[in-house]
């Protein structure tokens, strides 16, 4: 459906998408994670032909060049704020965009909003317009939808139904690429994980894989915990640091036992460990600022 090769993206002189490369298949939720910065958005803009890139991209094998948006006729987007005439209805926004009056009917229903629908855009709350610009990226049943933190202001019955309804799309064939901060709320809905930091794509797992792999860590406390830190760190074993403990990798537990044993560092604990999804995100990102750091 959608496939990346290679990209580069520039903002003046300044490289902000540094040789990406993906693909998202016809009914894969991709959830697209990384902090503030590191090029999510960009990526996204990039996608739509929106910025100067290097690479190739092509949406069902048509190819996306900057300004000739021919390959994104069914490609739906919603990307850092839904593009809303505040003076037009709800529908007059829509039929802006729809080319089937059933369809659109169709959305408007699915997403709950015909109540307010034929109401100006300008007195919508936050979520009612949030609501809006998902609406329009889901016009015209599109092959590709493309969501840049589609949550935000949406309260805990709509983030459900947001869900739902994306889940439903996807068991129909269209492909979704999501970023969002809301972890545990993208975690519920995607198939594949890509992690991007500092304009590179460090995971790029199915998320079956992604949580199985989280899972190999072991726990580890000794009778010195900061020179066991340093020791760690002089030896350049991966560790996460969460209470009182260190978090280390699965294939680490013997070479680490080894090393205490070898320096005199009492052992009193070491037993597995499985991390939620936030921490495993937040541990990879630790393991690729300290590697960055390193170099």
């Amino acid at each position: 459906m959608l496939q990346v090769n290679h990209i580069n993206t520039f903002i003046g002189r300044k490289k902000i998408v540094k040789d990406v490369s993906f693909r998202v298949n016809p009914g894969s939720i991709v959830g697209l994670i990384g902090p503030n910065g590191a090029g999510k958005t960009t990526i996204m803009k990039t996608i739509l032909g929106l910025t100067k890139f290097t690479g190739k991209i092509s949406v069902e094998n048509k190819s996306v060049t900057e300004n000739d948006h021919g390959a994104l006729t069914r490609v739906g987007a919603l990307i850092e704020h839904p593009a809303i005439y505040p003076f037009l209805t709800g529908l007059e926004n829509l039929k802006l965009y729809s080319l089937d009056e059933a369809d659109m009917n169709h959305v408007v229903s699915l997403l709950g909003m015909t109540s307010y629908i034929n109401n100006k855009s300008k007195d919508y709350s936050m979520g009612m317009k949030q609501k809006l610009g998902i609406a329009i990226a889901l016009l015209n049943k599109p092959q590709l939808v493309i969501l840049d933190e589609p949550m935000n202001g949406l309260d805990i019955e709509a983030t459900i139904l947001i869900r739902k309804i994306i889940k439903q799309y996807a068991a129909q064939g269209s492909a979704f690429l999501i970023s969002s901060h809301v972890l545990g709320e993208l975690q519920k809905v995607m198939t594949n994980v890509l992690l991007i930091t500092e304009g590179k794509i460090i995971v790029d797992q199915p998320i079956d894989e992604f949580n199985r792999v989280s899972h190999q860590q072991f726990r580890l406390l000794t009778e010195d915990m900061p020179a066991t830190e340093k020791l760690f760190r002089d030896n350049r074993i991966p560790i996460t640091k969460t209470d009182n403990y260190l978090l280390i990798a699965r294939d680490q537990s013997y070479p680490v036992q080894d090393i205490l044993y070898s320096h005199h560092i009492r052992l009193l604990e070491l037993s597995p460990q499985g991390l939620n999804f936030e921490q495993t995100i937040v541990s990879l990102l630790e393991q690729q600022r300290r590697q960055n750091h390193e170099k």
